[in-house]
């Protein structure tokens, strides 16, 4: 079966005379459990819940291996961190990836004595720092600057010297790109973003092969109660079913924005692992489905960043990306990345592209 079918099916029961194509919710903390709890699929909604079964099943099928949900994508990434670092420890870090997972890093675990060592994400630099490292992180593309990780390479490596590899799939997706099968021993990803695409809840979840590290993984998120609800994780199991046509519909606008942004005099640094030009466009190729939704251009500086985002009709000044609308921001407003004031980060969405280039032309011109 095509993956584009499997995705539509993935986690559903069979289809059953009178049964609903979609199952329901099951909002339940207590379950009956007559005798040995061992001999009940479900006892506590801390530990599962048949809505959670089912979304994890689903996430198995795209990630090649057994997932586990959690309540965002930045508790999934701190499941990986508590699961296997402990005080002594060496984590590798990209100096690039997520703000907020430098800042977990460079936190909580520092403080507790995990030594952090930072690489960039381009041409494989974290190699130089697997030495005595316990975990090796790497997101690919990179958020916000898109550059593009060797997983496989990275992987053999790390492995050669006894170090574990996480991979933050978030901007890729699990359909996109499986790291699982190009060596990574955790896939990680928020949610939050295209995987359920309509900027309505926050998820994460982890994925393993190697089923003590899913245990460990297990024990985190129960013992810590990262746990989602199952209103959420239903949503995210309906959402999923249409992530192929999402994210076919919204790589195809984003190619088209940028190359319509590099046609502009007064536009700068544009990056979209689609293009021909990006630096690791082959490796990125090589390794993802589609290129994402995800694009970035730098406009002359912090006022025309600004006056360019008040000024477009459909593209939504917002955060976080994935979702099925077009959005943009400044993201040096945040702090914390090493990017230009006039950097913007952009996320194409499901609407027409010819639509979307009019309103930036229209910005742009002003």
């Amino acid at each position: 079966m095509r993956l584009s079918t499997r995705i539509i099916r993935a986690g559903h029961a069979a289809p059953k005379s009178g049964a609903p194509l979609h199952g329901g919710i099951t909002f339940a903390s207590t379950f009956h459990t007559p005798g040995d709890p061992m001999q009940s699929p479900y006892t506590y909604g801390r530990m599962h819940n048949p809505t959670w079964t089912a979304f994890e099943s689903a996430l198995a099928e795209l990630e090649g291996a057994p997932a586990l949900a959690f309540a965002s994508g930045i508790a999934a990434v701190a499941a990986v961190f508590g699961a296997c670092l402990r005080p002594g420890d060496t984590v590798v870090v990209p100096s690039d990836s997520y703000y907020t997972t430098r800042l977990l890093a460079d936190g909580y675990f520092s403080q507790i004595g995990v030594h952090v060592r930072y690489a960039p994400t381009a041409n494989s630099a974290q190699i130089d720092q697997l030495d005595g490292a316990t975990l090796l992180w790497i997101e690919t593309p990179s958020n916000p600057l898109l550059e593009i990780a060797d997983i496989a390479r990275l992987s053999a490596a790390a492995h050669a010297r006894g170090v574990l590899v996480a991979v933050d799939n978030t901007t890729a997706t699990a359909l996109s790109q499986q790291p699982l099968a190009l060596g990574a021993d955790f896939s990680v990803a928020s949610d939050t973003k295209g995987l359920s695409g309509h900027s309505d809840l926050l998820l994460g979840h982890v994925a393993a092969s190697d089923p003590v590290l899913f245990e460990k993984i297990y024990k985190w998120r129960t013992q810590i109660g990262a746990i989602p609800g199952p209103m959420e994780v239903w949503l995210a199991h309906r959402s999923m079913a249409t992530l192929y046509l999402r994210l076919e519909k919204q790589a195809a606008n984003a190619l088209r924005i940028a190359q319509f942004l590099q046609s502009r005099a007064d536009v700068t640094d544009v990056r979209y692992p689609g293009l021909a030009d990006h630096p690791a466009h082959a490796l990125a190729a090589q390794q993802m489905r589609f290129f994402g939704s995800v694009l970035s251009f730098t406009l002359a500086d912090r006022a025309r960043a600004e006056q360019f985002l008040s000024a477009c009709q459909l593209v939504i000044e917002t955060t976080s990306f994935g979702g099925i609308h077009t959005t943009a921001e400044r993201r040096a407003r945040w702090g914390g990345d090493a990017v230009a004031d006039g950097f913007i980060r952009m996320n194409a969405g499901c609407e027409d592209a010819d639509d979307i280039i009019e309103d930036m032309t229209a910005a742009l011109d002003i």
